[in-house]
C-alpha cells in the first residue's frame, strides 16, 4: 500500500491543497494549476508580531511539542502545473512552497508534509496535535532562527479550503503548516480532510 501525498493550487479562482493522497494505481491528481495566492487582505488573528526579516531560504524546520524535525526542501511546480512534493519515500522530509515569502517575510509562508507515507507514519503525522502557543523554530540560510507562535489549528474538509484566510495576503508575517487529515477515503484514495496549522513571527 502505498500512501501518497498530493497538493493542488488553482490559478483561476481557488488554491486548494490536498496532501496525504493513497494512489495504489499511480493515478494523476487532478491538476488545478497556479502559484500566485489571492491578493485579498487577510485579518489574522494570534499574537503580536516582531518586524519582519528580509528574504532568506529556510533550510530547517523543528516543532518540539510534537517531536518533528527535517530540512526542509524547495517545492515549485511541476510541469502539469501541481505543486511538487516531498518524496513519498522520505515521509519525514518537510519542504516549502518556494515562490511564496520565506518564513519571517511579511506574506504567509507555507510548509507543506506527509501524515504518512510508505506504510510509515509521516513528518506531519501529529500536526493537528498543535495548540495555540506552540511554538515552530524555522532555521534561515542567514543564520537566523525565526521563531513562530501557533495561534490556530483547524481540520478542514477538503471542498471547504479556506484558500484566502490561508494564502491571502497579511500584513504581518506569517506561517502556515498544512497536512492531510480526517477519515481516509479508500474509494477515492484520499483523505477527506486537511490540517491546517496558523502561526505568527514572535515579538
Amino acid at each position: 500500500m502505498l500512501i501518497a501525498l498530493t497538493v493542488l493550487i488553482s490559478l483561476i479562482t481557488r488554491m486548494a491543497i490536498t496532501p496525504g493522497h493513497f494512489r495504489p494505481t499511480g493515478a494523476v491528481p487532478p491538476a488545478g494549476p497556479g502559484a500566485v495566492p489571492p491578493t485579498a487582505s487577510n485579518a489574522s488573528a494570534g499574537p503580536p508580531a516582531r518586524t519582519a526579516l528580509p528574504r532568506s531560504t529556510p533550510v530547517q524546520m523543528s516543532i518540539p511539542a510534537i517531536d518533528a524535525a527535517s530540512t526542509l526542501i524547495p517545492l515549485q511546480l511541476n510541469p502539469d502545473r501541481t505543486v511538487q512534493v516531498p518524496p513519498v519515500e522520505k515521509p519525514m522530509q518537510a519542504g516549502w512552497y518556494s515562490p511564496g515569502p520565506t518564513p519571517g517575510e511579511i506574506g504567509s509562508s507555507v510548509i507543506l508534509g506527509h501524515v504518512d507515507g510508505h506504510s510509515e507514519a509521516g513528518i506531519f503525522f501529529r500536526l493537528r496535535e498543535l495548540r495555540p502557543g506552540g511554538q515552530v523554530l524555522i532555521t534561515r540560510q542567514d543564520g537566523i532562527t525565526a521563531r513562530f507562535v501557533v495561534y490556530q489549528t483547524e481540520q478542514v474538509a477538503k471542498d471547504d479550503f479556506p484558500t484566502d484566510k490561508v494564502y491571502g495576503a497579511t500584513a504581518r508575517p506569517e506561517l502556515r503548516l498544512i497536512t492531510c487529515g480526517g477519515a481516509f477515503d479508500r474509494q477515492s484514495g484520499n483523505y477527506r480532510d486537511n490540517v491546517i496549522v496558523f502561526a505568527v513571527l514572535a515579538a
